[in-house]
């Protein structure tokens, strides 16, 4: 897990000195990602300058050092992440005559991908953002992992073509656009989230999860997508057992690989653990694989709705070394960490939790499993049941109308009309795009929106949510519910594969999910405890309510000095904060992303560059950027 960032200068004005002093001074903002270890890499043309920022998983040695570049010394590789099946291609590729001196994944991947085929990419199981340099071809290839498990930002200006893992690390660039995007905003308001391609910066943009870009030396851009996940696709590349009984078998293989294949480490490895189903699947996989399982946890005080206490239940049942720990947060205190902590707005209010999670998982290991992903890929948010109970008590409902209102979307279209006098052309076809994939008459409405949440739920907040708040404190995450094989597995899976169906009350039918999830849980926990009801991992409620926090984000929200006034109508935005002072109407799920936003928005004014000479480019090297090791 780390940090990589690099620029390619397409007209040679910068010059090689000049390129590594940027892509030094890019990784220097990202130390958080990789704490043991930096280098630059500037290829023999002077064309192209790499960096990374080094958190040393398998191969501690100085021989995993990064960038990482051929026998040639021509084609050179930065990599973000972990490649689980390494040692078969590795064993493959040996076959083919390469020789390895290193035991680390990123020598692989560059022996795999120096010749940048892009279709190489189907051999990779693992989780990734990465980019390889081709001298002799004058070519780029950058390539981000199936789910958008891991970041990659690009930009352009004038004479060149950037990269990053964070947003930040590309704002030492001085003639970068940094331009608010109103696109960007109103994908925000709506989603809590910027949605890809889109950033929040009008000049910068996200490589979408599962697809690859194409560079050449003149700025020329190719560019493909390598997966796609679509629920219950005819085409789905899995045969599954005619019985139940049988794709419960073959699931529990699968995860129990899926596990095996995350547990390569050279260091310390735990797992986060909460009440629920999907970490409990994770940890009881550990267990079964032999391992001396640790898990963590985080508990509120005062709180009936905390999962730590059913956490201790199912650690001590598993035989885990299980620590927690319970905290009295205050919002007032964490609204502004978490605002520094994001290169890029979030307004999931469950990075709270997170960061605290993470902080605390850290000060015992540098690797943990987590059970992300297995809403998505096996059904089992609430809003997938109210949506289908609905459908079904009433023929006539419309199902993006209600799956695309307040259960997974934040301000509705009519107030971001409200804020922004307009409802931007790429979220309106957005949200276009995803009514239609909910309204289709050809799949059953679960597959829908699991489909919807994988291509725009899972990567903008989940996944990017665990990045940036795990990563603040070097530690990497792993989720085997987003396995390949795994995620193919539950693509192809019916809805009754995931739907438990209880007795009607009122007139609706009472539905709950996770059915093949929870049937193999039943093998390692009791009953009961498999089908408590589910709780999100998020803060207590007697943490949001108090009137010190409207207080504290009306101040911000409404004052003169609000850099939000700059982006939306600020006598609107006053309006709407007095109507939140209403115990009816207020909503935690609105004010924070806004305040969020708001201490975001400060924070990234004070890393602008205080001056703009023209044509020139900010390379603001500290002096821990010089001691990266240089080729």
């Amino acid at each position: 897990m780390c940090g990589i960032a690099g620029i390619v200068d397409l007209n040679g004005r910068l010059g090689p000195q000049r390129l590594r002093g940027i892509a030094a001074a890019m990784s220097a903002t990202m130390s958080h990602r990789g704490p043991d270890d930096c280098g630059v890499w500037v290829d023999p043309t002077g064309q192209c300058a790499l960096a990374q920022r080094r958190l040393s998983i398998v191969d501690l040695s100085p021989l995993g050092r990064q960038p990482m570049v051929d026998d040639s010394g021509e084609v050179g590789l930065t990599f973000n992440g972990e490649i689980y099946n390494y040692l078969d291609l590795r064993r493959r590729l040996e076959s083919q005559g390469h020789r390895f001196r290193s035991r680390c994944d990123a020598e692989v991947l560059l022996h795999l991908m120096a010749e940048q085929h892009a279709d190489r990419l189907d051999a990779l199981r693992g989780m990734y953002a990465f980019a390889v340099w081709n001298a002799r071809e004058r070519s780029l290839l950058l390539a981000r992992d199936p789910f958008g498990k891991k970041p990659l930002y690009l930009a352009r200006g004038r004479g060149w073509f950037a990269f990053a893992s964070e947003l930040r690390a590309l704002e030492v660039i001085e003639d970068l656009d940094r331009t608010i995007s109103r696109e960007a905003l109103a994908d925000y308001l709506l989603l809590q989230y910027v949605h890809a391609p889109r950033s929040i910066y009008q000049g910068v943009e996200k490589l979408e999860p599962g697809c690859w870009l194409t560079l050449d030396g003149n700025g020329g851009e190719q560019r493909g997508r390598h997966f796609a996940w679509r629920a219950g696709d005819a085409e789905a590349e899995v045969e599954l057992a005619e019985a139940y009984e049988g794709r419960v078998e073959q699931l529990d293989a699968l995860l129990t690989q899926a596990v095996q294949r995350r547990l390569i480490s050279d260091v310390p490895l735990g797992a986060f653990l909460s009440g629920g189903i999907d970490s409990a699947l994770v940890v009881s996989r550990m267990r079964r694989l032999g391992t001396h399982t640790k898990t963590y946890s985080v508990g509120f005080a005062d709180s009936p709705e905390s999962e730590h206490v059913q956490a201790r239940e199912i650690a001590a049942h598993l035989g885990c070394e299980h620590h927690d720990i319970v905290l009295r947060p205050d919002a007032i205190d964490l609204a502004p960490l978490i605002a520094r902590s994001l290169d890029e707005p979030n307004g999931d209010s469950s990075c709270l939790p997170t960061y605290l999670l993470s902080e605390f998982t850290r000060r015992h290991v540098t690797v943990a499993l987590s059970g992300d992903g297995g809403d998505e890929m096996f059904g089992g948010y609430g809003r997938y049941f109210d949506t289908l109970s609905d459908v079904e008590a009433d023929a006539g409902a419309i199902a993006s109308s209600l799956y695309l209102g307040p259960r997974l979307t934040i301000f509705q279209p009519s107030d971001i009309m409200r804020f922004l006098g307009e409802i931007p052309p790429a979220t309106h076809a957005n949200t276009m795009k995803w009514s239609r994939m909910l309204d289709r008459s050809d799949r059953p409405l679960m597959h829908s929106m699991r489909s919807v949440d994988v291509q725009s739920y899972l990567p903008g907040a989940v996944l990017a949510k665990v990045d940036r708040m795990s990563m603040q404190h070097s530690l990497e995450v792993r989720c085997p519910l987003l396995d390949y094989d795994v995620a193919r597995f539950a693509a192809a899976l019916s809805a009754d594969d995931l739907v438990t169906r209880g007795r009607s009350e009122n007139g609706r039918p009472a539905l709950a999910g996770k059915r093949i999830l929870k049937t193999l849980l039943e093998r390692e926990l009791p009953r009961e405890w498999v089908h408590r009801r589910k709780r999100g991992f998020g803060l207590p409620a007697n943490f949001w309510n108090g009137p010190a926090l409207r207080s504290f984000a009306h101040d911000l929200l409404a004052g003169p000095d609000t850099r939000l006034a700059e982006c939306l109508d600020h006598g609107q935005l006053k309006n709407w904060l007095i109507e939140q002072e209403s115990p009816q109407c207020f909503s935690i799920y609105r004010l924070w992303p806004l305040l969020i936003l708001e201490l975001w928005l400060r924070e990234a004014g004070v890393r602008r560059p205080s001056s703009r000479r023209q044509g020139s480019t900010s390379i603001g090297v500290e002096p821990l950027a010089n001691k990266c090791a240089v080729r």
